[in-house]
């Protein structure tokens, strides 16, 4: 199986190319399955385009507006092309089965085809029958194989940004379960590879990107500027792209389309609320409820289509089991819910300078302070065990935790358990106890004091806290005798936007 290099216009995607490659040149004589997901402007079919053309396959992408009759053409007229054919030399009729049986067979000496169908919600809608035939092509040609003929042969890779869809296709009781040999879910740019795509050598300023534009690679292209390189230049940002109607990063038109990309959340009344609710600090369902007017179980379905739709990520407590919290993972619709729409009426009246103003409080609070405490949990779970001597790959979460004595609760941003142990049981051994602020003011020591106090509560809880690193992440700083405090001792952690970015003077234990 050789390797294929990964091309130069292919930035920040050496593993998931490698996954790609690999799949696609392992021709074991049979139809091989793929599935590629993920959410738009990720850079899914920028990444299929670029495999197809290194290994000479064929790439096809679904056309919403395409009828059944004229999706089979394409794809028809497609595969003649491939083989060097004329236009129209090939005719098959109303029959998906015989197009996919064109596609995977192969002549005795040709190479395996690879054969990319992007899009392939678009194709679900009018004929639904897809899986099932790619399930009986797919078994047809194993058995082939076994007896020594191997005429079906080949590989497939399905590809979407319905992430509900997607994800079915493999679940359950449906046809492909169990018969795909790769099932790829791209992700988002980390924080690092994000900044070096935009190329923003502002630390503070690349994070204020990342918030509103998450690690979307496609939001680059469609920002149609330069990238910001100071707070005044995220300000001018701000305003034109994402607060401008009319512009591509206008953030409500890009919420509503990548709704839209998902067939089952076609009431945008019901599950516009939802996400508002949340962004505005409704993290449980039963807050979520009470902020929108609705009993608990009211939301339940809702909410659950949303997590399928990958607009809300469900999220447990690390060290016990407890009714979930619920977080809005994408900054863009984060922005949407908690800037333009509360702004809508300045912005419509063209006074966008004046909205973005209005909406600083709401960014600080709704955007910016969520985002980083996302971006240290993330740094923790990514880097630290790298980057800090001691610590190891453990799961990295959030915990609440309770203080009898006062009456009260402790929230931790960001906790990090041992290597090798599970969440959600008694007696964990904790690695990192961290808080993490984004408001204007740098930590001091009565931060230290409460991570001191948390970490004792652990302990009487009776999980096993001694060695545990404590860690205050901060966007403006530390004061001085926190600083002086941090270096007295062994076991405190400062990471400012230096030590997130794996900057000189990256956090180290003193």
């Amino acid at each position: 199986m050789a390797e294929i290099s990964v091309p130069s216009h292919v930035r920040y995607r050496d593993a998931e190319w490698a996954q790609l490659s690999r799949f696609a040149t392992h021709d074991n004589g049979s139809l091989r399955i793929g599935v590629v997901s993920g959410r738009r402007r990720l850079g899914k079919s920028f990444l299929l385009r670029a495999l197809a053309e290194e290994l000479g396959g064929t790439y096809l992408l679904a056309v919403q507006e395409d009828s059944r009759a004229a999706a089979q053409r394409r794809v028809v007229e497609a595969v003649a092309a491939a083989r060097g054919l004329p236009a129209g030399a090939l005719r098959l009729g109303d029959d998906w089965a015989a197009v996919l049986r064109l596609l995977f067979t192969v002549e005795p000496g040709r190479p395996a085809p690879l054969v990319v169908l992007d899009e392939f919600p678009y194709l679900l809608r009018h004929s639904p029958e897809l899986p099932g035939l790619l399930q009986s092509l797919y078994d047809e040609a194993r058995y082939e194989a076994s007896a020594g003929r191997k005429t079906l042969r080949g590989a497939v890779v399905l590809c979407g940004s319905a992430l509900s869809v997607m994800h079915e296709l493999l679940s359950g009781q449906h046809p492909l379960r169990g018969r795909a040999s790769l099932d790829l879910r791209l992700q988002p740019f980390d924080l690092r590879a994000t900044r070096a795509f935009w190329g923003i050598e502002d630390l503070h300023t690349a994070l204020l990107v990342h918030a509103v534009c998450g690690g979307v690679p496609g939001y680059q292209v469609l920002a149609e500027r330069a990238a910001p390189q100071s707070t005044e230049d995220f300000d001018a940002f701000a305003v034109d792209t994402l607060l401008t109607p009319g512009h591509p990063l206008y953030s409500r038109t890009e919420t509503e389309y990548l709704l839209r990309e998902d067939p089952r959340l076609d009431q945008r009344a019901v599950y516009y609320p939802l996400l508002e609710a949340i962004v505005g600090g409704a993290t449980t369902p039963a807050e979520i409820g009470g902020r929108i007017g609705k009993e608990r179980s009211a939301t339940a379905h809702a909410l659950g289509t949303l997590e399928a739709a990958g607009y809300v990520f469900k999220d447990q407590d690390l060290l016990k089991r407890r009714s979930p919290s619920y977080t809005v993972p994408d900054a863009m619709i984060r922005f949407n819910q908690a800037v333009t729409i509360a702004q809508t009426p300045l912005i419509d009246a063209g006074r966008t300078e004046q909205a973005w103003e209005r909406a600083r409080p709401a960014f600080q609070s709704q955007v910016m302070g969520p985002h980083f405490e996302e971006v240290a949990r993330a740094w923790t779970r990514l880097w630290a065990p790298d980057e800090v001597e001691g610590l190891d790959f453990g799961w990295v979460g959030r915990t609440e935790v309770p203080d009898p004595s006062a009456r009260t609760k402790h929230e931790v941003d960001v906790l990090m358990l041992a290597g090798g142990e599970s969440p959600q049981q008694a007696h964990r051994t904790v690695q990192l106890i961290g808080e993490a602020k984004a408001t204007a003011a740098p930590r001091g020591t009565h931060d230290l004091q409460r991570l001191d106090h948390i970490r004792a509560l652990l302990a009487r809880q009776g999980h096993r806290t001694d060695d545990a690193r404590l860690a205050l992440f901060s966007l403006h700083g530390f004061w001085p005798d926190l600083e002086q405090e941090a270096e007295r001792r062994g076991d405190v952690l400062l990471i400012g936007p230096e030590g997130l970015y794996g900057e000189a003077g990256s956090p180290a234990a003193t």
